[in-house]
């Protein structure tokens, strides 16, 4: 099967999708991008895109904030994207990843009077993090990137060295992933998710304006908890202490799903187990993503894998 990506306005076989070293992007991390999860549906013999518009409606922020001009609409994007995976073939679950950067070859550091490309290649991708019995956070020593510094809103190329940094320090130390903290000591978020606390019967998230990014996921999880368990989110700081007083933890991701954290800094979060509303989420939003239940379908792009020819 040769795989195929969308590269120079054009699909191509994925081996011929490449750029100089030379690139701005390369150089300097002047590159914006999207990752958008396609769930593999058996029964259906589909994969669903979850929430695709929503996906590159965020991703055309980010390029309004890093001057990166692309002329494709969320619609046109959505054309692309749908083709691109019907013509991979793929009948698994798989991992959707448009980029759109600065390409000319040129150095120097500044943002104006530079190329702009987009690119998109779609890779199979099953659990981001091997999680479903719950993983091993860690608060980082690295702390999260000020909207004053990069926006963590949108989702810069060059931001992820932040992440880079606090994901390997708490490999290295033995957990699964690391939690970040503000410039003030405020719960930011994980190297590459969102964060859920569980506490008194609500729902409790660090808010947009402690430098996390707006998930997708995260706000999916949000409207869940709401129309279906009937529990509240409360959107505000929260303290490094509060993590672990939790009842439960989760954290979400279009990569990691959602995912319950059963341990923090060698705490354990409430029993040290998954706890009953965290698998209550979790059980509804894969149903949700796959296909499962018809309440959400809107929220579903269904493609047939063609394996069709460059």
């Amino acid at each position: 099967m040769t795989r195929l990506a969308f590269f120079k306005n054009r699909v191509v076989p994925l081996d011929q999708a490449r750029v100089s070293i030379m690139t701005h992007a390369f150089n300097y991390g002047t590159g914006v991008f999207e990752g958008i999860r396609g769930n593999w549906n058996p029964d259906e013999q589909k994969i669903f895109i979850f929430r695709m518009p929503e996906h590159y409606e965020r991703f055309k922020a980010s390029c309004r904030i890093l001057r990166i001009d692309i002329s494709y609409s969320v619609d046109d994007l959505c054309e692309i994207t749908k083709d691109l995976v019907a013509r991979n073939g793929f009948r698994e679950d798989i991992y959707i990843r448009p980029i759109a950067y600065k390409a000319s070859e040129a150095i120097g550091v500044k943002l104006h009077g530079l190329e702009d490309d987009l690119a998109i290649f779609v890779t199979p991708l099953g659990p981001y993090l091997e999680g479903d019995a719950g993983i091993r956070a860690c608060t980082s020593s690295w702390r999260r990137i000020d909207d004053t510094m990069i926006p963590a809103r949108a989702k810069v190329t060059g931001l992820y060295v932040n992440s880079a940094l606090a994901k390997t320090e708490a490999n290295e130390n033995g957990f699964d992933e690391a939690i970040l903290l503000t410039s003030d000591g405020h719960v930011s978020e994980g190297s590459g998710e969102n964060i859920f606390l569980v506490m008194k019967g609500k729902l409790v998230t660090p808010a947009v304006t402690d430098n996390i990014l707006v998930g997708i996921t995260r706000d999916t999880v949000i409207r869940l908890a709401a129309d279906e368990l009937g529990i509240e989110t409360v959107e505000r700081s929260v303290d490094r202490s509060e993590l672990y007083i939790a009842d439960e933890v989760f954290m979400t991701g279009t990569a990691a799903h959602v995912t319950p954290v059963v341990e923090i800094d060698r705490r354990p979060v409430g029993d040290g187990r998954v706890g009953p509303i965290t698998r209550r989420l979790m059980d509804l939003y894969f149903a949700v993503i796959r296909g499962q239940n018809p309440k959400y379908l809107s929220w579903c792009t269904p493609v047939a894998p063609t394996l069709a020819s460059v």
